[in-house]
């Protein structure tokens, strides 16, 4: 490989890291016509020492993750079309296959065809377990009950893979230097400066952190949150086994041999060995399987989290051993240390399966280090205290090609893209993080707990945590458990997403409410339908403290609100506005409601929570000097009162005047609760008559103690998160991260009602546009269920025949209609009302039906009475 030796005076962006990341980032900058890219490595090239040196270059391509999915798909393409210096092409298509050794499993290899089917997979498929026998001949079909098979599954080398991209991109003008420790980025304010190396500066506009499990020193250096766990895990190989015998191959003169096996040492050789034959995982007991020519590969997850002090990794030598592997620990793999499955060691489990490997010599065994986050997906983005850094972090081998072309977008065109479209990278934005979320403590515990769950069945209402709980706590925390709440987490906060102590409802309302059981009722109680109805029928109270809030404010507060929202903001203090975000390509980035609170200051609330971060960076990042923004979440307690009996229980305890004539829909006025102060928004998300209340955080118990005891008259109840999911969905009202997104404009998202053409604002001649029908390919759909017992999830195909048309963004039983509620994209023949289309949902079809939305009070009367 064709390297540099010296660093250049300057350059207009500086990649650090040149691992897989680091030169899938460069390749597709200089794809889209950036020439003066400069990639520096501490390590040698290719094989930098860093985790993509020691991968196993497995490419299952199916995840629980859309975004992941999507990353993988693209990988694998660009994979299939680089070829290395003797012309052949890097990726290995194998077929990948899962197997599965328990019923469980198997119900969860048929989500994986669900999901791979509503995500573009080739042809995803259940095997029996002769088929995989088939397929695999050293597997034991005894002990396994079938698989999942992925037909363009399969394997790259990590350093093969980073030679091509690193050679193409060096063909269109980068730079690549080896043996280059970066020590330092110079900052001046809040812009990026240069790049302070042993080897000289690089003054530069831009900065991409690719350094993976060594992220998080440079992020502390620079006081930025990148919290990547760097994990040990476990990869053996063993001896030869005479039943590969025809598999084995000689890669001595392969290009890049000899730099490989200067780095790695003798494994170099099994490494570089391609598979001939499926890739094979084995999750219930977090164990994957690749050949190495006549030897197989055993990987495992299969043991306790093992997670080393960031501050004590060493570095890549220029000879030696790379820094990401650390000595095998044999006891790991000789007995059962993973708390979730202790009844068998990783070896015993892998004898199990592949009975050619029993008592064979573990030739080669390694713990390589990877990275993991704290949701599990990249940290990548610009990051928000500094123009012109950029973060590409927590990145495997499988995401990598999809994940540098997305971030090159984001870099050249202001948005990620991939060729099929836009793609939200809300859940994977470096500035989605909460402060605590930068410590070691919580990433650590969060990141091994990422280790551990990586193979686990995992269910898509699991949104808590084992470790790090009681983080955040409302006002009202000490009262939501008194009152028996179930509390998840969620960024930190506890909340309610529903009370035990409103079990008594269920006989008043249990007819309304299906009964659920196996998957489906899972992380779910029938007192969520009673607490829903409740609402619908009498009151009910909400907190909602963990939605976020900014405050916007300043001389140019007027100008900048108009600049960021899609909606005509010329309103009066007092009046509140629903309104959009858009990015430069029109995406959706944000719905919101404006409250103007005062000449110069407006109230801004969103329901991120978990991305909300994101809102707040990006909101920053394009304030002028003049303009104030300040997240105010912690600062203000805020609780719902809504229902057809929440102005009864208001006029007991306030002197305002509540009628329609003095405070109507979408208006706010500031008011007293008996002695406390509030701020209160005549709005409701869940479709009711409703005031949102929010006082200054040292009220907040106060304040619910006061509703409480006004309330009981008329049987006012809290309710939890589950019944708020339920009532919004039946009104139609969106949830930013599900229903809308980056990857929809505002007219396929049905929100049109929600942009004025006559102002200015970010992406607006993409939006216009769309207002043209120039960018409409999918609307969104509200559908039910014909079938009004049942119920699906998130992220399954909406089907007509055998044609894929999209995916259900989000669903819940609407107890108030008496159907499961499910949104969904698609093509706008399809989207019209009256259409029959079938929603495929744990192996079963579930015909559903396109309808006028919204489902419930079409004409307002509820929210307006």
């Amino acid at each position: 490989m064709n390297t540099h030796d010296s660093l250049p005076a300057e350059a207009d962006t500086v990649i650090v890291g040149a691992g897989i990341v680091g030169c899938s980032t460069a390749y597709h900058l200089t794809q889209l016509g950036r020439d003066d890219v400069v990639v520096v490595d501490q390590g040698p090239l290719p094989t930098t020492g860093g985790s993509s040196s020691h991968a196993p270059g497995i490419m299952f391509q199916t995840a629980d993750d859309k975004v992941l999915t999507k990353f993988a798909m693209y990988s694998r393409k660009l994979y299939s079309e680089l070829e290395d210096d003797d012309g052949e092409p890097l990726y290995s298509k194998t077929g990948g296959i899962e197997v599965a050794r328990t019923a469980e499993r198997m119900d969860y290899l048929q989500r994986r065809v669900e999901r791979g089917t509503a995500w573009g997979i080739p042809d995803p498929q259940i095997l029996s377990p002769e088929e995989v026998e088939e397929k695999l001949p050293l597997v034991d079909s005894d002990v396994i009950q079938g698989g999942y098979y992925s037909p363009s599954d399969g394997q790259v080398s990590g350093v093969k893979a980073c030679a091509a991209l690193a050679e193409a991109a060096m063909e269109q003008g980068a730079r690549f230097v080896p043996h280059t420790r970066i020590d330092d980025v110079a900052v001046d304010g809040d812009e990026v400066q240069s790049v302070v190396t042993k080897n000289g500066d690089i003054e530069c506009n831009e900065v991409v952190i690719a350094t993976n499990i060594w992220a998080r020193q440079l992020g502390e250096q620079l006081g930025v949150h990148l919290p990547v766990t760097p994990v040990e895990h476990q990869y053996t190989i063993t001896e030869p086994l005479e039943e590969l015998a025809e598999s084995h191959t000689d890669v001595t003169d392969d290009p890049v041999y000899e730099n490989y096996r200067d780095v790695s040492g003798e494994k170099a050789d099994r490494l570089l060995s391609d598979p001939d034959r499926p890739i094979l995982r084995d999750q219930d007991h977090a164990m994957y399987f690749r050949t190495h020519g006549d030897a197989y590969g055993i990987g495992s997850y299969n043991h306790e989290s093992i997670v080393p002090d960031p501050q004590e990794l060493g570095g890549n030598d220029e000879d030696g051993e790379q820094g990401s592997v650390h000595e095998f620990s044999d006891y790991h793999m000789d007995n059962p240390t993973h708390p979730d499955r202790p009844e068998k060691a990783p070896r015993q489990a892998s004898d199990e399966l592949l009975p050619a490997t029993a008592e064979k010599e573990l030739e080669h065994k390694f713990n390589g280090m990877f990275s993991e986050s704290p949701n599990g997906l990249p940290i990548m983005g610009p990051v928000a205290e500094y123009d012109g850094l950029w973060s590409a972090a927590a990145i495997w081998v499988t995401h990598a090609g999809g994940a540098g072309k997305a971030l090159a977008e984001w870099m050249e065109n202001d948005a990620p893209r991939l060729p099929d479209g836009p793609i939200d990278l809300s859940h994977c934005n470096v500035n989605r993080f909460q402060p605590h979320e930068g410590s070691w403590d919580f990433a650590r515990d969060i990141g091994g707990e990422e280790y551990r769950i990586v193979y686990n069945i995992v269910h898509p209402k699991w949104t808590w945590t084992d470790h790090q709980r009681d983080i955040r706590r409302s006002s009202i925390y000490h009262t939501l458990k008194e009152l028996d709440a179930e509390l998840w987490a969620e960024a930190g906060w506890e909340e309610a997403h529903w009370f035990d102590s409103n079990a008594d409802l269920l006989a008043k309302y249990g007819e309304q409410i299906p009964d659920r059981d196996g998957w489906e009722a899972k992380y779910w109680s029938p007192i969520e339908g009673a607490e829903a109805m409740h609402v619908r029928n009498a009151v009910g109270l909400h907190d909602m403290t963990s939605f976020n809030k900014m405050e916007i404010s300043g001389q140019g507060a007027d100008e900048f609100i108009q600049y960021l929202c899609t909606n005509d903001m010329d309103i009066d203090v007092g009046q509140v506005r629903y309104t959009l975000m858009c990015n430069e390509n029109g995406g959706v980035r944000a719905d919101i409601t404006v409250t103007r609170v005062d000449d110069d200051r407006y109230l801004v609330l969103t329901t991120g929570r978990d991305v909300g971060q994101n809102h707040l960076a990006w909101i920053s990042q394009h304030a002028p000097d003049d303009v104030v923004v300040r997240d105010v979440t912690s600062n203000l307690s805020s609780f719902v009162l809504t229902g057809p009996k929440a102005r009864k229980v208001l006029e007991k305890v306030t002197r305002a005047d509540l009628s329609n004539d003095a405070f109507p829909y979408f208006s706010a006025q500031e008011i007293f609760i008996e002695n406390v102060p509030v701020t209160a928004l005549r709005v409701s998300y869940a479709g009711e008559l409703g005031w949102e209340l929010y006082t200054p955080s040292e009220y907040g118990e106060r304040l619910w103690e006061h509703l409480w005891e006004a309330g009981q008259e008329y049987d006012l109840r809290p309710y939890g998160n589950g019944a708020l999911d339920s009532l919004r969905l039946e009104k139609g009202f969106r949830l930013w991260g599900e229903d809308l997104h980056t990857e929809h404009n505002p007219y396929e998202a049905g929100l049109s009602f929600a942009v004025d053409l006559e102002t200015d604002f970010i992406g607006k001649e993409a939006v216009v546009a769309a207002a043209d029908g120039d960018r409409i390919s999918h609307n969104v759909a509200c559908l039910t269920l014909d079938d009004e017992e049942a119920v699906v999830f998130k992220d399954r195909p909406v089907l007509d025949g055998d044609e894929t048309l999209g995916y259900v963004h989000s669903a819940e039983y609407g107890y108030a209609v008496g159907s499961c509620v499910a949104y969904a994209y698609l093509p706008p023949e399809y989207a019209e009302p009256g259409t029959k289309l079938e929603i495929l949902h744990e192996g079963e079809r579930y015909t559903a039906t396109a309808r006028d939305e919204p489902l419930y009070d079409p004409e307002r009367e509820r929210v307006l009475s």
